[in-house]
């Protein structure tokens, strides 16, 4: 697949209206957004036209943003990329299919409800038809558990329901105000019923083809949330602890002495009761003598083996290492790779298990004080057993000094605030390479088949496929998702029948199997011997968000359509979520369709604080973007964004805003004034009428911009192809207009001359091309100037090309523009000195100029001249070879005349 597609605009412009320009007498930023706002929906400006065939089309999976509470300047960072992109492709001639998703299911919204409604849910109760919440809004309240109402699941999943339809408004308003060009009849959420539906098909067909499966294994376990983790969302942070310097004993020498202890160091001692081996890398010369022995572990007694293995790391503590199950991921590894047992002791409530564990009974072959340590810790979270362990330790003199303070490591649930515990429970997957090397391998190779952008990006999707130790686990213990879509027979016994799972057609999706049934049962059969258990859990967030290329493009009840638009041209996400969103659809994609579900990822960077740290809503720094829109303006906000290329982080300023709101004010009045030229005729955009050489340089040096900028975008690379476009304006502004405004305007002259046609012609061909480019960028300043001389929408018009201009330009060089404002600069620059007008006349003037633009710059004497107020001779000396710049030699002033005095009435 190609990862850029030619652009072809049908013409250099399109056609200005019959009559004469319509410029407000007074221009001005305020109330653009909501007036172009609304006449873009009016007009359908932005409606996708769904005949375009696949290869007219321009198709953008757009991130849902989550639905919990309130977007911030983040997003309309992010956002604003990636309109610019569907603003270009619009006008570069495909047809855009740019919706927008609503991600509102999974563990954000779930916080959001209980802490706005002060509810929780307990799936156990009865659903309340008549349920009122006990508050309505979450500020100033307790957000503890204990302080909310329990409810059932129905009830809680209705005010879900509720509250991000609410906040889905809010969300919309922002981003029209913002003036992302979505096309809002194409919209989703993600558990919206064709939502649900879509991922229980893409489930099921993974369910068929042997690529989910079901699997009681042990894995990350959030005890707040009660819910299993995929490795996607674990956060590693500095959490404080200690090393506890801890002896297991050796069997006896063959006289019968005790040997020395084997000390091993351990941030965790209360999991000593799970020990089930020690470990020690095979080279290490200081166990060789012990592989293959076993120790008893101390205050328990349990007899476990020494083992050899690459993984532990010679040079860290003792160089020993105590494998519980389960205390880390590398303990997972272990237990896997050596064949270990299973010897779980913390519980799913984050706490150690109740009941003594069968391997600590005198009838197992532990210590007697075993059982009775159990009932002192049995039941404990994890802290306090800690604490009791570490007397017991010491009561028995098997710790070795006192505990040394530090800071280790833990994984986190990355919306969770306690460690992650690892249980064994059963749990739902999908495969996705982290077991498989085949599909490591085909994964990898997707991510060579993808552009991304910027390419350095790249690395980090390599990494991540490169570091999986497992497959997706995909399954969560929560309330607000996609429900797993099966059933499970029950035996005779009432024993659930994992190994054969009843699953629905899937014309009868969605379904919830809580309360749907499975054919050839009846409700009654409900839980009870002989009859049938639904599946209790929903499905993984992401892995409903890995399927918004099918969501939107209708993959279930549209296929004409999604025939038109996938796999999709563009994915643009953050940069933090390539190992989740990114690599979860690819996966989804390459298993459904045997192909990447785009051609291009654009990867924005993030946005700083004032202290340079990364915003987001969990460190609290985050500034919400309606006032700043409101204060400085869509336009200026999206310019401050657009001056930050993909992939790279940027710091919020105020400063680059205000600069991007000078640039749209600008934009208007210097369009009025270009505009004024023309009178009641308007500007005419006629090529044959260009013949002033300073003309023609100007319409080269455009020529040369609308390349630059053109090729920038095609890149995606936007702020370059601000940068090239904003530079140029500025020029046209400072130096063109003003060395042009007396030739344009001609004296107020009926019949107008050869060179003020000339100058009309170059500034409508100019103002015209200038506004095309910055249009993806300055949306309503651009439509508002449009609208005032032009017919339609600005971002339905083509994007413009060089080859008109350069053909109008004739071979004319654009440095000439720029030699002539230096020019016309040293002349002001004389009058500032003096301090007078630069109405001043100036009676002759003599200047000394770079000796190759001499002769080009006497072409353009006369609008010199006009400009600079020169009503004698105008003299240019070439200078010296190699010299630079301009140099004032002679420059007589004209006595200013005094101004008229106010008449008095």
């Amino acid at each position: 697949m190609s990862n850029t597609q030619p652009i072809e605009p049908t013409s250099a412009t399109p056609a200005p209206r019959a009559a004469g320009p319509q410029v407000p007498d007074k221009v001005s930023l305020a109330g653009l957004e909501d007036r172009w706002a609304a006449s873009w929906d009016a007009q359908r400006t932005y409606a996708f036209d769904r005949t375009a065939t696949r290869e007219q089309v321009y198709s953008i999976d757009t991130p849902p943003p989550t639905v919990s509470g309130s977007l911030h300047v983040g997003h309309v960072f992010s956002y604003t990329h990636t309109d610019i992109v569907a603003r270009f492709r619009r006008m570069s001639g495909r047809e855009v299919f740019y919706p927008m998703g609503w991600d509102d299911n999974g563990l954000p919204t779930e916080r959001r409800v209980q802490n706005y409604f002060g509810v929780r849910c307990d799936p156990s109760l009865p659903f309340d038809a008549d349920f009122t919440p006990p508050q309505v809004g979450g500020e100033g309240k307790s957000t503890r558990a204990a302080d909310q109402v329990p409810i059932s699941r129905r009830n809680f999943i209705d005010l879900c329901e509720q509250l991000t339809v609410s906040d889905e408004r809010e969300f919309e308003s922002l981003w029209r105000y913002l003036g992302l060009s979505v096309d809002w009849e194409h919209h989703y959420q993600t558990i919206s019923g064709e939502s649900r539906a879509v991922a229980q098909q893409a489930f099921l067909r993974n369910l068929a083809r042997g690529e989910a499966y079901q699997a009681e294994a042990p894995g990350m376990w959030d005890v707040t949330f009660q819910t299993a983790v995929a490795q996607a969302e674990l956060e590693a942070r500095d959490y404080p602890g200690a090393f506890h310097r801890v002896a297991f004993h050796p069997a006896p020498d063959a006289s019968g002495a005790p040997a020395a202890p084997l000390y091993i160091e351990t941030t965790r001692p209360e999991l000593l009761p799970a020990a089930v081996a020690l470990i020690a890398h095979p080279d290490d010369e200081r166990y060789q003598h012990l592989f293959g022995t076993t120790v008893r572990s101390p205050l328990f007694g349990v007899e476990i083996p020494v083992l050899a293995h690459r993984g532990a790391e010679p040079d860290k503590g003792s160089g020993i290492a105590m494998c519980c199950t389960f205390g880390d991921l590398t303990d997972v590894v272990w237990w896997r790779e050596l064949q270990l047992p299973a010897r779980s002791v913390i519980s799913r409530d984050g706490r150690l298990l109740r009941e003594t564990p069968a391997w600590l009974t005198v009838e197992a072959g532990a210590d007697p004080g075993a059982v009775a340590l159990w009932a002192e810790i049995g039941g404990k979270t994890t802290f306090s057993a800690r604490t009791a362990v570490v007397d017991a330790l010491r009561a028995s003199g098997d710790l070795d000094g006192e505990p040394v303070p530090t800071q280790r490591k833990a994984n986190f649930f990355e919306k969770g605030d306690k460690p992650l515990e690892i249980v064994t429970s059963r749990q739902w997957y999908i495969g996705n390479g982290g077991r498989d090397e085949a599909l490591r391998e085909q994964m990898l190779a997707r991510g060579t088949e993808l552009a991304f952008h910027p390419d350095f990006m790249r690395v980090r999707y390599e990494n991540w496929v490169g570091g999986l130790n497992g497959d997706w686990l995909v399954s969560r213990q929560r309330f607000f998702g996609v429900p797993i879509p099966v059933w499970y027979a029950l035996d005779t016994d009432g024993e659930v029948l994992y190994d054969a799972p009843i699953v629905p057609r899937e014309d009868q999706l969605p379904i919830d199997p809580s309360s749907d049934l499975p054919a050839g049962y009846s409700a009654d059969q409900r839980g009870v011997p002989g009859g049938f258990v639904s599946d209790p859990d929903v499905m993984d967030t992401w892995a409903t968000s890995s399927l918004t290329p099918q969501i939107a493009g209708g993959w279930r009840t549209d296929p004409d359509l999604f025939a038109r638009v996938f796999p999709m041209d563009l994915r643009p996400q953050g940069q933090d979520i390539i190992r989740t969103w990114l690599f979860s659809t690819v996966v989804r994609s390459h298993l459904e369709h045997g192909s990447l579900p785009w051609a291009n990822a654009a990867i924005s960077g993030w946005i700083l604080d004032p202290d340079r740290k990364k915003m987001s809503k969990s460190k609290g720094n985050v500034v919400t973007p309606r006032g700043l829109l409101e204060e400085h303006g869509s336009d200026a906000v999206r310019y401050w964004a657009a001056s930050a290329r993909l992939g790279t982080d940027a710091a919020f300023e105020i400063g680059q805003m205000k600069i991007g709101r000078r640039l749209a004010i600008k934009v208007l009045n210097a369009s009025k004034f270009a505009l004024t030229f023309g009178g009641d005729r308007g500007l005419a955009i006629d090529p044959a009428l260009v013949t002033d050489p300073l003309d023609r340089a100007m319409l080269a040096g455009l020529a040369d911009v609308t390349d630059r900028a053109t090729a920038a975008l095609t890149a995606y690379d936007h702020t370059r192809a601000l940068e090239v476009t904003e530079t140029f304006f500025w020029a046209f502004c400072d130096d063109y207009l003003e060395l042009v405004k007396d030739r344009a305007y001609g004296g107020g002259a009926i019949e107008i001359s050869a060179a003020t046609a000339s100058a009309r012609a170059a500034l409508g061909l100019a103002l015209d091309t200038l506004l095309r480019l910055f249009a993806p960028v300055l949306p309503f300043a651009t439509e508002e100037v449009w609208s005032w001389w032009q017919t339609g929408s600005v971002h339905r018009a083509p994007w413009p090309v060089a080859a008109p201009l350069r053909a109008v330009a004739d071979g004319a060089d654009p440095a000439l523009l720029g030699s002539a404002g230096a020019a016309l600069a040293a002349l002001r620059k004389v009058k500032s000195e003096a301090k007078v007008s630069m109405r001043t006349e100036i009676a002759r003037a003599e200047l000394v100029v770079p000796n190759g633009s001499a002769t080009a710059l006497e072409t353009v004497a006369g609008d010199l001249r006009a400009a600079g107020r020169v009503v004698g001779d105008l003299v240019l000396v070439p200078g010296p070879d190699g010299g630079e710049g301009v140099e004032v030699r002679v420059a007589e002033l004209l006595p200013t005349p005094p101004k008229p005095p106010k008449s008095q009435e």
